[in-house]
């Protein structure tokens, strides 16, 4: 019989920032509604509410110091020594993010050259054929990096891609926006590697969508929702229809997985993990809910899809890997990774963009 070339996870790395933020740091903060107007519920209220539906009790915040490329770096080289593998033997450097690098007393977004190339320099690499690129594609922009990973890995063009997911969305806030408690810091990295096998194994499938006629502008970059900030005239942050994307995410992911799963021949029940974007855990419950509804299944098994919000928020396109990376390194008591089984990872973010890939161990 014949070999197939395959991509497989061979090393895997993260980093989270020190700086802790709890839920009482926003206590004291002046929320307003996207019209302007000032909100009069009591922030302990509505900081009780956040938690409730999002899980997120503290997030993690870059050192003023670092930015999103330091932290790309940090997970890229962490992934690099828990292998032992040679950085001059990477052929590829792809990075996601959204918001490029951003100093601590600005939004401005600095994206020249691009954090890859940042990555590169940082960890001395000398090879010339090491090609480092960036991509932006939201949230899902670290599973969308894995697809084309595979792509390229599986075109015989390389044989090792490094993957990095960064993002200091503590530096895009509004601090009069109550969404600005969701977000935070972080990078997760991981390392693919051509494979040559008779049966199929690494990533098996992928499925994806986009959807612009009238979700496009669901995640946006906006002035403060406080009229009376000093910075409105320069100041970009990050600002999202919350409830619409709650809407888009439950109705459309679950589909998109399920036609991962069915492209790569298996059903609900061969899945061992759903690695999801970790960006509410309500949000996550209801996807996985109605995915198993789709295979007539009542109820969702524990532990098949594990959630990390609670200490460390949603860092966009960091929180797939990281999650991975920590399952990998046995991090997360009662879950765990074995040899032969199947998990599915999967993001939904600005675009609107979904989407999900099939990988065995």
């Amino acid at each position: 019989m014949s070999t197939k070339r395959f991509s497989k996870i061979v090393g895997s790395g993260s980093y989270l920032p020190s700086v802790q933020v709890k839920n009482e740091h926003f206590i004291n903060h002046d929320f307003f509604e996207p019209g302007g107007q000032k909100i009069e519920t009591p922030n302990q209220e509505i900081i009780e509410k956040f938690q409730e539906i999002t899980g997120i009790a503290e997030r993690k915040y870059a050192n003023k110091d670092q930015q999103a490329s330091d932290l790309a770096y940090l997970a890229a080289k962490d992934a690099l020594d828990s292998s032992n593998i040679d950085k001059e033997s990477i052929d590829y450097i792809l990075v996601a993010h959204n918001f490029g690098d951003v100093s601590p007393d600005s939004t401005l977004s600095n994206q020249l050259p691009c954090l890859a190339a940042k990555v590169k320099n940082l960890l001395q690499i000398e090879n010339p054929s090491c090609i480092a690129y960036d991509l932006l594609f939201g949230c899902p922009g670290w599973v969308q990096c894995m697809i084309q990973a595979n792509y390229i890995i599986k075109s015989g063009d390389a044989n090792r891609v490094l993957i990095i997911g960064s993002e200091t969305l503590s530096r895009v806030c509004d601090p009069h926006d109550r969404d600005s408690m969701i977000y935070s810091d972080g990078a997760g990295a991981t390392i693919l590697e051509a494979c040559e096998a008779e049966e199929k194994s690494g990533i098996l499938s992928h499925a994806m969508r986009t959807d612009t006629l009238n979700e496009a502008f669901f995640l946006r970059a906006d002035k403060s929702d406080n009229a009376d900030f000093e910075g409105n005239g320069t100041s970009h942050f990050i600002k999202m229809y919350g409830r619409k994307i709650y809407e888009y995410a439950i109705t459309n992911v679950p589909g998109v997985v399920k036609e991962s799963i069915d492209k790569a021949g298996l059903d609900i029940k061969d899945i061992k993990k759903i690695l999801i974007h970790q960006a509410n855990e309500k949000m996550d419950e209801a996807i996985g809910k109605r995915l198993f509804r789709l295979y007539k299944e009542k109820t969702v098994p524990k532990d098949i899809m594990p959630i990390i919000l609670e200490k460390m928020g949603n860092n966009s396109v960091a929180t797939v890997p990281i999650l991975y990376d920590q399952i990998a390194k046995n991090q997360l008591t009662d879950h765990s990774l074995n040899p032969g089984d199947y998990v599915v990872f999967a993001s939904v973010g600005a675009g609107m963009n979904i989407n999900s890939f099939v990988y065995q161990v």
